[in-house]
């Protein structure tokens, strides 16, 4: 099996805003350890595919950025995408790379700002994965047990009867893809249990992916041909021209829902979407009142705080359930179960054009 894999290392990391910006985004800062989370990434995978075969795809700046962090892979396979135009374009261009040098090849598309705390577990879940891709002709996916009925992530529905088995693992029909849900929907999913969080992890032979584009996604899969011809003659206009046109839209919409050929594994292994400020508090050290402090800090009857203020002395008297972020130039301060928030402020720096905060 020639296993590879696509990083995806754009986006702006807007819900970490103020310490994430559009010159570094979240994938580009130490978060959840003295690394970098695209270093985390590749470093988590690298004992099961070498440098040569990993791939990022992400826009020119960030790309000069990987040069520098990740030196270890190729230049060739830091691939540039001509205009962000959210996951499926840039999927599209990164897996009509593959494709063009092996359709056969098995793709594991991982996002670079993810936590996984179980390495080992996880590359056993991956292999066995990638022999699903390469012997069912299916398209794959984890699903990750919900702990909670979330309503900021979307869900996957499958079916427990007569699952498959690939390298030992049980790999179960996926019935449809649900977007976001209230909290109504989600503790009714959470309750059923055959609900799982969408991972937003995907592993696919090139070939079988082309042909579900072609059935399920006849407007996508045109693009594909014309990006796969850009390519071919190593035209950058012409890639230009292409994301120029092409839809800005998830490969969940574009694909996954729509297509019949999926099977899903169960993402036991740790997983966390590092999704906001607040979900920082389930992975750094915190003190004996559940408080995760980054920088020098005194507390008074405070409790569930989280700080970024590695620069300055903080102190906290008589608050809880706080999050608190200091940088050179802006501080933001709300309460935990307000955070996913943090975007209507990047929107609203926007719209001011207020673009030396973004």
């Amino acid at each position: 099996m020639n296993l590879n894999a696509v990083i995806i290392a754009g986006g702006i990391g807007s819900r970490f805003w103020p310490l994430s910006r559009k010159q570094r985004p979240k994938q580009f800062l130490p978060i959840i350890s003295k690394q970098t989370m695209i270093e985390e990434t590749i470093q988590r995978i690298s004992p099961k595919i070498p440098p040569s075969q990993i791939h990022t795809i992400a826009n020119r700046q960030q790309t000069h950025m990987l040069t520098e962090l990740v030196p270890q892979l190729p230049a060739k396979n830091l691939l540039i995408e001509p205009q962000g135009k959210n996951t499926a374009p840039c999927l599209l261009l990164a897996t009509g790379f593959i494709y063009l040098k092996d359709p056969e090849s098995v793709i594991a598309v991982l996002p670079a700002d993810h936590l996984i705390r179980d390495h080992s577990h996880f590359l056993k879940k991956l292999e066995s994965a990638a022999a699903a891709a390469d012997k069912s002709n299916h398209l794959i996916t984890f699903g990750i047990p919900p702990s909670f009925p979330a309503t900021g992530y979307g869900y996957i529905r499958f079916s427990r009867k007569s699952p498959s088995s690939y390298s030992g693992e049980n790999f179960f029909r996926v019935k449809e893809f649900k977007e976001k849900p209230d909290q109504k929907t989600a503790l009714r999913f959470l309750k059923s249990g055959t609900y799982f969080w969408n991972s937003g992890m995907f592993i696919w032979k090139a070939r079988v992916f082309a042909e579900n584009l072609k059935r399920y996604a006849p407007e996508m899969f045109s693009y594909w041909q014309q990006i796969l011809e850009a390519l071919k003659n190593r035209k950058s206009n012409q890639l230009n021209d292409i994301f120029h046109e092409i839809p800005s839209i998830s490969i969940d919409y574009a694909l996954m829902e729509k297509t019949q050929e999926v099977l899903m594994s169960p993402g036991d292994f740790g997983w966390s979407d590092v999704g906001s400020w607040s979900s920082l508090l389930d992975i750094w050290d915190k003190d004996q009142n559940q408080n995760a402090l980054r920088g020098e800090a005194i507390t008074i009857d405070t409790e569930n705080c989280l700080v970024h203020n590695p620069d300055k002395l903080t102190a906290l008297i008589g608050v809880k359930d706080l999050v608190i972020v200091n940088t050179e130039d802006a501080l933001l301060i709300c309460r935990k179960n307000q955070d996913q928030k943090v975007k209507q402020v990047v929107a609203t720096l926007q719209k001011k054009g207020q673009k030396k905060y973004l």
